[in-house]
């Protein structure tokens, strides 16, 4: 049974610069800590999987002492946990606010796989609770249900670590062989790489110039046909799947399929090249 698992920030929703940052800066003003990251700060800090590891770099020796902080390591991890709780609740309020878009082609991508007996799911290093209010707003309630969700500080390694997709593919039971990864980092590419699965890579706000060698495909967007169409850029092809204004289940069967001969039914793309578009 083929499988697609999404990662959540920047593919499900393009969520760190309208989501995670404010809410992180809100956070820091809230607890008096003095630091506000600036948007090209924080394009540094994104390459740091999970969020209380991004705070944990705040922790030097010298804002330790300016925020009259604990010396004591563990009661540091406390006021870490704490600042995050509050973090993860105001991020979820952002997201419920309805004024981050989901993708293109994310919800459109899995119903048709939803459709077709794929298996769903996300793999993340976000809190849980972050992760299901993204997947609630880019797919849909009856959508989102359809899908497993590993999220958060089930594997203690973050990505670019392989933990993660690990651990989902043995949750879910699957062969690696039948799963497709969707990325939007570097970071998160080298993650299902090291599990050893296919990936797509959809770039997002900050990762458009990392790179990307190692993924099967790389677009700017899944993209969607009309009345509200995002035409799919792509980026990098080494498989030669060619996808046309937007990418189908078919695009992505043939990352499966590129090693062997397996076929999964109707969605056999057959040999590479330009796919029938729906109409």
């Amino acid at each position: 049974m083929p499988a697609l698992i999404f990662d959540c920030d920047g593919v499900l929703a393009d969520t760190e610069r309208d989501g995670h940052l404010p809410a992180f800066n809100e956070t820091f003003a809230e607890f008096g800590l003095p630091v506000r990251w600036s948007d090209a700060e924080y394009a540094e800090k994104v390459k740091v999987g999970g969020g209380k590891e991004r705070m944990r770099t705040l922790l030097t020796p010298d804002f330790v002492a300016a925020a009259g902080l604990p010396s004591d390591p563990a009661a540091l991890d406390e006021r870490v946990a704490g600042w995050h709780r509050r973090k993860t609740e105001i991020y979820t309020g952002i997201i419920r606010g309805g004024g981050i878009p989901p993708r293109p082609g994310v919800r459109r991508i899995a119903a048709a796989a939803h459709e077709a007996g794929w298996t769903l799911a996300v793999a993340s290093t976000s809190a849980e609770a972050s992760v299901r209010s993204v997947l609630e707003l880019a797919m849909g309630p009856e959508l989102a249900a359809r899908f497993s969700v590993f999220a958060g500080d089930v594997v203690q390694r973050k990505k670019p670590a392989p933990d993660i997709y690990a651990f989902a593919v043995r949750g879910l039971g699957l062969d690696t062989a039948d799963v497709v990864a969707i990325e939007d980092s570097r970071n998160g590419m080298l993650a299902a790489l090291g599990a050893g699965l296919a990936c797509a890579v959809t770039t997002s706000a900050y990762t458009g110039g990392e790179d990307f060698t190692g993924a099967s495909l790389v677009v700017t967007s899944l993209g969607d046909p009309p009345p509200e169409e995002t035409v799919t850029r792509v980026l990098s092809d080494p498989l030669g799947v060619r996808p046309g204004p937007w990418v189908v289940l078919a695009d992505l069967a043939v990352l499966l399929t590129a090693g062997g001969d397996e076929s999964y039914g109707p969605l056999d793309p057959g040999p590479p090249g330009p796919r029938p578009r729906p109409h």
